[in-house]
């Protein structure tokens, strides 16, 4: 690579560095401005926007009432798309390529018409909108990337410890248990913090599903219509670090437990 083709890519890197992480900075130091308006020069400082996050009722409802339903669609879409994954990956079978296609088509579909296919179909199954219906939402749409993680795994997996496993006597449900299964904890891992920080962080399928109460997307956007005010930039702060810090543990727990395996 010529010295001119590394400077140009280092200014595209840089570039995209600067397009990803000033209007985050500007968001963050926005929080800290004395003033219920959004904009430069900012005259005083002041913490009391981030206190008031913890200090209101209504932020931290949401806040645990999004975590809940994160959580809860995290599971079902783990224990779903593995089996699926299982299911697929290394067998041939008649209409495998159909189902793998239905599989994954909930990730490939827009946001918002499948908010409104899950709102249509939740109110011809008889679900009221609210906690449930979010999380079926969710778990759905969550499933195919479960799926791909899971199976990308299982190709690495030596089929030599499986067949000898049988040789050894032990069923296919304990050769899953004791050998496929261990196998398979980092990526499904992996999969379940990409899933959490992907069903926290939805807005469309929380708000076309979503009760009387809201999730922390749907108070936030709640409050955008009154206009943007610092209070907005520290309640997206604190979900931006704790989602960060989420993010940065998992990845190094995944990088170890591969070692590991």
């Amino acid at each position: 690579m010529t010295r001119h083709n590394r400077i140009l890519l280092s200014c595209f890197y840089w570039g995209f560095v600067a397009y990803v992480f000033v209007p985050l900075i500007l968001m963050v130091t926005m929080g800290f401005k004395d003033s219920k308006f959004i904009g430069f020069p900012i005259k005083s400082w002041t913490l009391d926007w981030y206190a008031s996050v913890f200090a209101d009722s209504e932020t931290i409802s949401a806040f645990g009432y999004s975590v809940a339903i994160a959580v809860l669609s995290t599971l079902i879409s783990v224990v779903v798309g593995t089996w699926i994954a299982v299911l697929l990956e290394g067998r041939k079978f008649w209409g495998r390529a159909a189902i793998f296609g239905m599989t994954v088509l909930p990730a490939l579909i827009p946001g918002i018409i499948s908010a409104i296919a899950f709102r249509i179909y939740a109110r011809y199954l008889g679900i009221e909108p609210g906690m449930g219906a979010i999380v079926w939402s969710h778990a759905v749409h969550n499933v195919p990337f479960v799926v791909l993680v899971v199976m990308a795994r299982l190709s690495t997996l030596p089929k030599s410890q499986i067949e000898a496993a049988r040789d050894l006597g032990a069923d296919p449900l304990i050769a899953f248990l004791r050998i496929t299964f261990p196998y398979l904890v980092p990526a499904i891992m992996g999969a379940s913090i990409f899933c959490l920080l992907l069903s926290f962080d939805d807005f469309v399928r929380s708000f076309f599903l979503g009760g009387y109460e809201p999730t922390l997307p749907v108070l936030i956007f709640a409050k955008l219509k009154s206009g943007m005010s610092p209070e907005i930039n520290a309640i997206a702060t604190v979900a931006l670090i704790l989602t960060a810090v989420i993010g940065v543990w998992a990845e190094r727990f995944t990088r170890r437990m591969n070692k590991d395996s």
